[in-house]
């Protein structure tokens, strides 16, 4: 194992914020290194880095750009639909359209001009920190300035949570009987229940059940996740990741798992730091999934573009993941969320978790979700 590269499924999962008990409960599974973010936004066509969020470090941007960023973003707010709105509202027309616009139709497949805004604490507003950051340095913000990380690497943090857990490993649920609980496998075998608990995407549990939502569901992206282990460029980055508007490829982040911990390299390069672990992220509307020839395509045309920023020389690993739910999105006014849940819990099934429940959450709070609502089955 130590002689090869170490990638997550489906990108870099860092665990961030969290209540204390349970980032205690994590340290006492597996030892963990807390890290401080790194991160910032690439210019592709300008060659220009500025720090993340954009909106804090406009000095970093051309003089010009800045003071109209500045007095558009302290405009009167107005009424706001989608998240498209929500964006020029928070950050004005010219940082949108140098940024925010382009990266969000990269982020969520084009699907910010339609979707409700969310999660607006990734990228948060704060006119006085925007003033300070065109003149003077500014202080790190965001949901993820810390994270930690199992010191042996995430699945080993599974691993020694299934140890205490009665797991039942290659059973996959296809279909959910509600009147007569019982649940059936791909293997055609069944099992009764009582009550669910179920982490699965809120879709696919509505489908499985077989049971009818009066309203539209709810759009979600799925995300291509292709990792690389690469001899390193001579331009890469420190950066944990990078956001990229304007990435030829498509992908609208890359990160460097070896720039957060150089466990991720094989041993013999943890020393030189001549080798590079990368993931890279492009976003696809929900279940739109490209065929092997395109992702084939897909993955000469990012491994060209990185080589070509001078990030990675030569490729020695490619391994492209398919993430179906990746990303959930609520349309305006949608209730379609809250009717699901409720018609699932009138069934005696239970969603917890970041995709059960819909919502955009972390790893620690999935884990309290889990706490919490096992507890109360005790």
């Amino acid at each position: 194992m130590k002689k090869a590269y170490r990638f997550e499924i489906g990108g870099g999962h860092w665990i961030f914020g969290g209540d204390p008990t349970i980032l205690q409960f994590i340290s006492r599974l597996t030892p963990v290194k807390t890290y401080f973010r790194r991160s910032s936004v690439y210019f592709r066509q300008e060659d220009r880095y500025v720090p993340y969020p954009l909106q804090n470090f406009l000095r970093y941007l051309d003089p010009a750009i800045a003071a109209q960023a500045l007095a558009e973003m302290a405009s009167p707010q107005q009424t706001v639909t989608t998240m498209k709105d929500w964006l020029e509202q928070s950050f004005g027309q010219t940082l949108c359209e140098k940024f925010f616009y382009p990266f969000h139709e990269l982020y969520t497949a084009g699907l910010y001009t339609k979707i409700a805004p969310q999660d607006a604490y990734k990228s948060p507003v704060n006119l006085a920190l925007a003033i300070r950051g065109a003149l003077d340095n500014s202080p790190a913000v965001g949901y993820n300035t810390t994270f930690i990380y199992p010191i042996e690497g995430l699945n080993t943090l599974a691993q020694r949570m299934g140890q205490q857990c009665d797991i039942r490993y290659g059973q996959r649920v296809v279909q959910i009987d509600v009147d007569r609980k019982i649940l059936t496998f791909a293997d055609n075998s069944c099992l009764p229940y009582d009550t669910l608990i179920s982490t699965l995407p809120l879709n696919r549990m509505i489908e499985m059940t077989g049971l009818s939502i009066d309203e539209v569901c709810d759009p979600y992206t799925s995300v291509l996740v292709l990792n690389l282990g690469a001899v390193r460029g001579d331009r890469c980055p420190d950066d944990h990741w990078l956001y990229n508007p304007d990435a030829k490829s498509g992908f609208h982040r890359v990160g460097f798992y070896s720039n957060v911990d150089r466990s991720f390299l094989p041993q013999s390069a943890r020393e030189t730091g001549d080798r590079v672990s990368i993931y890279v992220e492009r976003a696809y509307v929900g279940g739109v999934k490209p065929t092997e020839n395109q992702i084939n395509a897909y993955v000469q045309a990012v491994v060209q573009e990185l080589q070509e920023w001078g990030y990675i020389k030569t490729v020695e690993v490619v391994d492209p993941t398919w993430i179906d739910v990746a990303y959930t999105w609520a349309l305006p006014g949608s209730s379609w969320r809250n009717k699901a849940m409720k018609t699932l819990e009138n069934h005696n099934i239970y969603p917890i978790g970041r995709y059960a429940r819909w919502i955009f959450q972390g790893i620690s709070d999935s884990i309290k979700d889990g706490f919490f609502v096992g507890s109360s089955f005790k």
